[in-house]
């Protein structure tokens, strides 16, 4: 008897297996898309725009980084800096502050060095040669980040452009399938509109991060050299 209801006990549970695996395969497989599988299914336009779009941000970096290197080098001073300066005019030394000035090789120190060799002739002379040389080093100090807030415009709109294009093209295959659309055939269309968009504000977004930050490192900057420059001629006026 025990050995009639095995192979029917082992039956059953063979059943309940197949049955399981039967409605395993039954429900949908969740399918995911990695960033590079949705860029490559944007179709031609849109990796042309989002190939732009990363030219862009490399652009965007590179200027960054350079700039911020190029603005923390310009922001060292040393501390008695001014100071040397003032020992070696109050002591008539003007060679001496002037070999100082261009030993640092800085912004302010530069600024500086311009009002030195400008000593003797009118204040009003002096402070004219200090602000000329100030605008240049400002446009130093700026140069390329203009770009980075070019990018920050033009991005997001490049991006909208895809937009544009990715519609386009669904509504193009919407119309082609006569009366019957799928949805398939408007994928293409969809991942192009979205995915350059998404692309275009992550760079427009970052280039506007770094441009902002930029512009406010520089201009710490511009008050420092500006507040050196003014104790410089605070000196100059001082009676002898």
């Amino acid at each position: 008897m025990m050995n009639m209801l095995l192979p029917l006990q082992n039956a059953s549970v063979a059943d309940t297996l197949a049955g399981a695996a039967a409605a395993a395969g039954d429900q949908p497989v969740e399918k995911t898309l990695s960033v590079i599988d949705l860029i490559f299914n944007s179709g031609t336009a849109g990796l042309i725009i989002i190939g732009l779009l990363f030219l862009m941000l490399f652009v965007a970096l590179f200027i960054y980084f350079e700039r911020l290197s190029a603005i923390k080098a310009a922001s060292k001073l040393d501390p008695n800096f001014m100071m040397q300066i003032k020992h070696y005019i109050k002591n008539g030394d003007i060679q001496g502050a002037l070999a100082l000035a261009r030993q640092a090789n800085t912004p302010v120190a530069r600024l500086i060095a311009k009002g030195i060799s400008r000593i003797g002739k009118p204040l009003d002379d002096i402070n004219k040669a200090i602000e000329n040389a100030g605008k240049l080093e400002v446009y130093q100090l700026e140069k390329n980040v203009s770009i980075l807030a070019m990018i920050a415009g033009a991005a997001p709109m490049l991006g909208f452009l895809g937009t544009v294009v990715g519609m386009i093209l669904a509504f193009h295959n919407m119309a082609s399938g006569g009366g019957k659309i799928e949805v398939s055939s408007l994928a293409q269309g969809i991942y192009t509109a979205m995915t350059t968009t998404v692309a275009g504000l992550i760079v427009g977004i970052v280039a506007y991060l770094f441009y902002n930050h930029l512009v406010v490192k520089t201009d710490k900057l511009v008050h420092i050299m500006e507040a050196n420059v003014v104790e410089f001629m605070d000196m100059l006026n001082e009676p002898a």
